[in-house]
């Protein structure tokens, strides 16, 4: 184990290292902003602002301070700033990536691009509608579904759980790191022919819990991706797990669903036991 953790340090700092080597500093950037109103017809144009940054400042430090000091109308959404809620999506010079997880000093160049992402009905500057995005993750049940789940109101008091083993963990465990930021439903070239194409997100989605050893709907969760819009239209692009800023692998769980349904690939799934614990 302590061989591991030193390996693990090794290779952070040699990360680190190479990130320092990378690292562009400047003092200020030129930012380039999509703005448009299309709830008035606003024609698009792109603004510009001179922008002082730091070392740490990241693309949504830079668009706050254009908002702040420059323009208070820049439309842009955001809520944790630590890359947890997925709110600030964008593109960042062509690329979906997440603001507050992108710093200045990563990007090449003098003037950084910021537009909404593609493949999601335009609101106003960056923000875009997720509405549709939303549907299609609901449309995967993305919940357990188990009949002996301890559900019944009557025995609210009973402390039960489920008993799963590591290996049982580890065949979802990536998939549940979603969240929900649509880098990967704006970077799928299928999303952007068919929109009734559930996208990267919900499938990958499905496989997390078609995987999990709770559930016990499998063949459900087949179903509801076999059909003339759903997983057989991904030709595996691979940019959905390119641009994931949380290094989960949709394509990964999209190949793996297609393999359970086009017979290469047995459930050997053993449902997990609900234990009460409160007999324990």
């Amino acid at each position: 184990m302590t061989e591991t953790i030193e390996k693990i340090e090794r290779l952070d700092k040699k990360r680190a290292k190479e990130h320092v080597g990378k690292e562009i500093l400047r003092s200020s950037i030129t930012l380039k902003v999509f703005r448009a109103n299309r709830a008035v017809g606003e024609a698009a144009r792109y603004d510009t602002f001179e922008v002082p940054v730091q070392r740490s400042t990241t693309v949504l430090d830079a668009l706050l301070w254009a908002k702040q000091n420059t323009d208070h109308s820049i439309g842009i959404r955001y809520s944790c700033r630590m890359a947890s809620c997925g709110s600030c999506g964008m593109k960042i010079n062509g690329i979906p990536r997440l603001a507050c997880y992108t710093k200045m000093s990563e990007l090449e160049g003098s003037t950084i691009t910021c537009e909404p992402l593609a493949n999601f009905p335009h609101l106003r500057d960056l923000v875009t509608d997720f509405s549709q995005f939303f549907a299609h993750h609901k449309d995967m049940k993305p919940y357990i579904q188990n009949s002996d789940a301890d559900l019944d109101a009557s025995q609210i008091t009973k402390l039960s759980e489920y008993l799963q083993m590591p290996e049982d963990v580890d065949r979802f465990l990536q998939f549940s790191y979603c969240i929900k930021c649509g880098l990967c439903y704006s970077a799928c070239p299928t999303v952007a022919m068919d929109i009734k194409f559930p996208g990267p997100q919900a499938l990958g989605q499905a496989y997390r819990y078609f995987a999990d050893s709770r559930d016990t709907a499998p063949k459900e969760r087949l179903d509801l991706v076999d059909e003339k819009h759903g997983i057989f239209r991904c030709h595996f692009a691979g940019s959905c797990s390119t641009v994931c800023p949380k290094g989960v692998d949709p394509a990964l769980g999209i190949q793996l669903l297609r393999g359970h349904l086009l017979g290469f690939s047995k459930n050997e799934k053993k449902v997990a036991e609900l234990k009460d614990r409160s007999k324990a």
